[in-house]
């Protein structure tokens, strides 16, 4: 059966940030990736069964508002850091994916004091190539068909029909998509100064990777890892860019030895 969830707004500087909450237990902390599938998947019910997930959305991203003064993950940490004191949440476990793997990494960073352990799936962020080698796909520029066999081993999996959406979820697709730009398009899907902060992290790490992914591959996941001291790193067979949307029992047989 689908978990319950509760949706709020909570006031965080000066801004209202859509809140859901699921499930009872320890504080579980999802950053969903930039396209928010993460709400409507089977993972996140397994979760809810041993965790309280908590799960914001982003400045820009669903109803949550956005003011102009944030303007990159950076800014965006600091809400949740925020949030966290704001909840009182304390021995956090912070899943990040995607766009929301690089806003935990920039948490991680910076405060750990009411964070247990940080997960980052297939997470965007930082530059491990050299200045004229690309480590991120340009998602922006290629075709869409080419994107999709890009996130998805399946590209099936990854098909959403917008024609059976109202028009208040159309909004939310737009809005997704409008803030996901503004946030990473210059410079490109990383923050220069992060790659030089990681070692900072001084909680237990793991990164969980789609062995299929072609828009951040293994390799950058890999160099992702050995920047964090002591993180672990893990692939999942037959999946893309979304791995626990993808495989979410492979990616659940991964993730739980690491969270409890």
């Amino acid at each position: 059966m689908p978990s319950t969830a509760q949706s709020s707004s909570v006031s965080i500087q000066n801004l209202l940030l859509e809140v859901e909450r699921r499930g009872a237990g320890k504080p579980l902390l999802l950053l969903a990736g930039e396209e928010q599938l993460e709400r409507e998947a089977p993972f996140l019910d397994a979760l809810a069964k041993q965790f309280e997930v908590i799960i914001p959305s982003l400045p820009g991203f669903g109803v949550s508002e956005r003011p102009d003064w944030i303007a990159n993950a950076d800014d965006i940490s600091y809400i949740l850091l925020d949030l966290l004191d704001k909840l009182d949440l304390t021995d956090v476990t912070v899943l990040g994916c995607s766009f929301g793997g690089w806003v935990a990494a920039e948490m991680a960073v910076k405060n750990t004091s009411r964070i247990s352990r940080i997960v980052l799936v297939d997470a965007y962020g930082i530059k491990v190539r050299g200045p004229f080698d690309r480590d991120i796909m340009d998602i922006w520029t290629s075709h869409p068909a080419e994107v999709a066999a890009a996130k998805w081993a399946d590209v099936e999996k990854g098909k959403r029909d917008f024609s059976q959406m109202n028009d208040d979820q159309l909004t939310v697709v737009a809005r997704n998509i409008e803030s996901f730009a503004r946030f990473c398009w210059d410079p490109y899907m990383h923050n220069p100064k992060l790659r030089e902060r990681l070692h900072r992290i001084d909680v237990p790490a793991l990164l969980i990777w789609g062995e299929k992914d072609g828009i951040v591959d293994t390799a950058y996941g890999e160099a992702y890892a050995n920047l964090i001291p002591g993180a672990k790193f893990a692939t999942i067979a037959g999946a893309g860019h979304y791995p626990h949307l993808e495989a979410p029992e492979s990616f659940l047989a991964t993730l739980h030895p690491f969270i409890n």
